[in-house]
């Protein structure tokens, strides 16, 4: 009687995930900073900021901290899931 039938479950692929929203932009706006002053904080390119404020890239786990840590919010506030 044990469950080996069950797998791990993606989360973001499972019925009814959304899709991951951010307020990088938005808070990034608010303390003054440009694109370009995140990504040198933060040893990324600009182009990868503005993929993650646009939803075109999803950061990995480590980025998406340091964003929140830099913009000083939560992760859990900074990075929601819709749907």
């Amino acid at each position: 009687m044990g469950y080996s039938h069950c797998g791990p479950v993606n989360i973001f692929t499972a019925a009814g995930a959304g899709r991951i929203k951010n307020k990088v932009k938005e808070l990034r706006k608010a303390r003054g900073l440009r694109q370009e002053d995140v990504a040198a904080l933060l040893g990324v390119s600009r182009q990868t900021v503005n993929a993650v404020e646009n939803d075109k890239y999803g950061p990995t786990l480590a980025l998406g901290m340091k964003l929140a840590r830099l913009l000083e919010t939560p992760v859990e506030e900074l990075f929601t899931l819709e749907g």
